[in-house]
């Protein structure tokens, strides 16, 4: 397997992998660094949690528990202040390799910690490289990937989550016997591991091709569609449909004046319809009642598992259990679509929930093996219903609603909602946990009805669309002649048809050049 030379338009060019197929993976590996640090996260917090050579070793009370793991999110909700900015002007590619130098300092402070300022501050500077990791690697994945591909490669982008999280909790099932600070301090360090692949295969991959076309970049935005899709092959059909699309809708919205700022988010109705229900995966995937996860050792306590060794092993093999859900709802995204995987995951999440506050009413800290043993099933019920659905949707949905000129700066303010909602739930769960019991499970089911209700009643379909297409259910028309790349992998259109109408249009657009050019 050979290299390609591509340029990227920024000071990095790109070697990239003659095959479309090897270039998936790289894009996949690289732009999940941040979900498989984000699920690593959340495991090793878990898992440390449980540690008395943590707990014991910073002093924590209850208030000071739920801050030092909810800290990396306060970093998390700073971020969004600059990230479209980083994206339109750097480039995807540029910010994701910045934001995870970021995330490798962070993890560095963290794991020399001797205090709980440093331990919070740490987790700050973690938190904002890792949310702003999270929206390139979303929109970096979403406008570069093969298109027909794209549930996959997107939904597996967040499925890596539980990749991290099993990784972290197998290293602290592994360190828990270490009687020293490096019972913490070892799973704390290979979180960086993460960030040094991705900045290992950056120079592999090359920029979008949607931020190349933007720049002006006509020729190397095509170039690299044809090496993702069609393994360098120009002239190929497909390459040559979402080409023209791209231009057409990046024509589009410049002739109408749309720019890449924050304020274009609210300028008009298309762009508020899109940002409010693109904001919905960032929101619900916190509210439905993923923050319980941080405290399962609070979790299992209050239905009678009170053994360090037997809450660690609960947490390997429900991670392991996630994970098989998440890539079962990353197949179903792709052959049902996003609508009815999200109603599904969020109806199944209320059920479970609902269960759990019964059971851990009736059998808190009991001796009867089957109301307890119920109860922990529903803990893995709930967190497989959740995987099924939130898991690939909380960065596969949100990119493919917003269009070009919003996309960047929309996927800053859903990483800011996402973290700073999580701060919220994060700092409160162990407190409604530890005051409210099984009561705190009700509550959750209340607001996870609405929730479903919401989904179910304005989300919209995106399945088998490429996201230039997505554009026309939101603003009533095509912006493009194209066909749609459905019809064309499907066999109803036919490809020379597809190179037919591509050379007119770029014909057009060359004399539209030439006519402004001369006035």
């Amino acid at each position: 397997m050979g290299l390609v030379k591509l340029p990227s338009g920024t000071w990095m060019p790109a070697w990239v992998p003659e095959s479309s197929l090897v270039l998936s993976v790289l894009l996949v590996l690289c732009s999940a660094a941040q979900s498989l640090t984000t699920g690593y996260d959340g495991s090793m917090l878990n898992g440390v949690n449980i540690l008395p050579q943590y707990t014991n070793y910073f002093q924590l009370s209850t208030g000071e528990l739920a801050l030092n793991t909810c800290s990396v999110y306060i970093g998390g909700a700073l971020a969004p202040l600059c990230t479209g900015y980083f994206l339109d002007r750097l480039g995807r590619r540029m910010t994701l390799l910045w934001s995870t130098c970021l995330m490798v300092v962070g993890v560095i402070l963290q794991t020399a910690a001797t205090s709980v300022p440093m331990f919070l501050a740490s987790r700050i500077v973690l938190g904002f490289g890792n949310s702003i990791a999270g929206a390139a690697g979303a929109v970096y994945l979403s406008e570069t990937f093969k298109a027909t591909w794209r549930a996959w490669g997107v939904g597996l982008y967040n499925d890596n989550y539980y990749v991290g999280g099993l990784i972290a909790a197998g290293l602290t099932l592994g360190t828990a016997n270490i009687q020293n600070t490096w019972a913490w301090r070892l799973p704390s360090l290979f979180q960086g591991v993460f960030s040094v692949i991705c900045i290992i295969i950056i120079p592999f991959i090359p920029e979008s091709p949607r931020w190349l076309e933007h720049k002006g970049l006509h020729a190397e935005a095509q170039l690299v569609l044809a090496r993702v899709n069609a393994n360098g092959d120009s002239d190929d059909p497909v390459v040559l449909l979402q080409h023209q699309e791209i231009v057409d809708q990046l024509a589009w919205e410049q002739d109408q004046g749309q720019r890449t700022s924050w304020r274009q988010m609210f300028t008009n109705r298309s762009s508020r319809k899109r940002l409010l229900i693109a904001v919905t995966p960032a929101i619900f995937s916190v509210i439905a009642g993923y923050p319980s996860g941080y405290y399962l050792g609070t979790q299992l306590e209050n239905v009678g598992v009170t053994s360090t060794t037997a809450q660690l092993q609960v947490n390997v093999v429900l991670n392991i259990f996630a994970l098989a859900c998440a890539l079962f709802g990353t197949q179903l995204c792709a052959r049902w679509g996003r609508k009815p995987v999200g109603i599904l995951t969020q109806g199944l999440c209320t059920f479970f929930m609902l269960v759990l506050g019964i059971l851990s009413k009736e059998y808190a800290l009991s001796t009867y093996k089957p109301g307890v043993y119920g109860a922990i099933a529903c803990i893995f019920l709930f967190t497989g219903s959740y995987s099924i659905g939130w898991t690939p949707l909380l960065f596969l949905y949100p990119p493919e609603i917003l269009n070009y000129s919003i996309r960047a700066n929309g996927m800053a303010f859903c990483q800011f909602a996402n973290n700073a909602i999580a701060t919220v739930f994060l700092y409160a769960m162990p407190i409604g946990l530890d005051k409210l019991g099984w009561k705190i499970y009700l509550i959750n089911v209340g607001w996870d009805v609405v929730l479903t209700a919401i989904v179910a009643l304005y989300w919209v379909e995106t399945k088998g669309k490429t996201l230039e297409e997505v554009d026309a259910i939101f603003d009533g028309i095509r912006h493009s002649n194209m066909p749609e790349l459905e019809d064309l992998t499907t066999g109803k259109v036919d490809g020379a048809l597809v190179v037919q109408q591509a050379a007119h249009r770029g014909q057009e657009v060359e004399s539209e050049k030439d006519a402004a050019a001369v006035a």
